[in-house]
């Protein structure tokens, strides 16, 4: 199945999609649930699931919204428990100390019971009134595993900073992953629940969740449909950290990319020490008869180790099985 990173026209009818039935056989019954992490969000987490709720009504269907309280210390747990009362698609799941949005990510799609699992914010920045459009997207179209949220603007803190270097980050992911991928961590997307259910152990415990995804969902040959969205300045104070959170997501591509295909970071540093060494040989020869540089060994011994050590990890990523059931490659 070819990996894909286009645009999808928002404008396309895709009301006429009927519901998913149960695959699997479990006692799965619902066709989407909607991870909904908050954390300090009280001003505004009930206004989020009011437009989650409205648009999942109006679209026929069966789903829930399980939003996650990641040890609020404001009155966020409070609200949402009130809710339930109202919302009898909403279910609770609170914890007792925080754990970050990628604990709260993944815990929530291991215990959800729809097929397809939503990730969005509670902070008013995505447009969810879209997640039905998204579900019925992969509802419709059984080669996709993944619909994203690609984003056409930058509205968060740090703007001067984060532009440039979220392209960067996504540049060098491109460029690892072996396609275009117009929104690396877009906090907004719908996937296959059977599909993720092994790459969850993959997921980091902060923002760089979503890339984490992404990454895996691309190097093991899921298509992946990218829809452009508006992006909305979020509510509330972000809990986003430029210099840390960028940190960490080049290390999560990094990470991701050697667990899947470690030739593509290892193999160039590799080939490259190696032709240096090769021509300080030369060089040595001439300028030197009959003498190499101790720089010229070490150049050709550090090429040759980091070509081995990326051999022996590409056996080991070979050797290993953990394609998920609902891979189709």
């Amino acid at each position: 199945m070819a990996v894909t990173g286009r645009f999808d026209h928002s404008g396309t009818d895709l009301s006429r999609v009927p519901a998913q039935l149960p695959r699997d056989g479990t006692g799965t019954t619902l066709d989407v649930t909607v991870v909904l992490p908050c954390y300090n969000e009280q001003a505004h987490v009930l206004a989020e699931i009011d437009r989650i709720t409205a648009a999942l009504d109006a679209s026929g269907l069966r789903y829930e919204v399980l939003a996650i309280d990641d040890a609020s210390t404001d009155g966020t747990l409070q609200l949402l428990r009130e809710a339930t009362g109202r919302c009898p698609h909403l279910r609770v799941l609170a914890f007792h100390r925080n754990g970050g949005s990628g604990t709260a990510r993944r815990i929530g799609t291991q215990q959800a019971r729809g097929n397809i699992v939503v990730w969005t914010d509670a902070d008013m920045t995505y447009p969810n009134e879209r997640i039905p459009e998204f579900v019925r997207l992969l509802l419709g179209q059984p080669q996709i595993d993944q619909v994203v949220g690609a984003r056409t603007s930058e509205q968060g803190s740090h703007k001067f900073l984060r532009v440039p270097a979220k392209w960067l980050i996504r540049k060098i992911a491109e460029r690892l992953a072996g396609t275009r991928i117009p929104d690396l961590n877009s906090g907004l997307r719908a996937f296959r629940r059977d599909v993720s259910l092994p790459y969850l152990r993959l997921l980091p415990p902060g923002f760089s969740c979503v890339t984490t995804i992404t990454m895996a969902f691309l190097h093991n040959q899921h298509e992946v449909r990218y829809v452009p969205i508006d992006y909305a300045r979020r509510s509330g104070k972000s809990k986003f950290h430029f210099v840390r959170d960028a940190y960490r997501y080049i290390l999560q591509v990094l990470r991701m990319v050697m667990y899947f295909n470690p030739l593509k970071v290892l193999m160039p540093p590799s080939l490259w020490l190696i032709a240096v060494g090769t021509a300080k040989i030369g060089y040595d020869l001439v300028a030197h008869p009959v003498r190499i540089a101790t720089n010229t060994v070490l150049l050709l011994c550090a090429g040759l180790i980091i070509g081995a050590v990326a051999l022996l990890a590409d056996l080991i990523v070979r050797s290993r099985i953990d394609w998920p059931s609902g891979n189709r490659p």
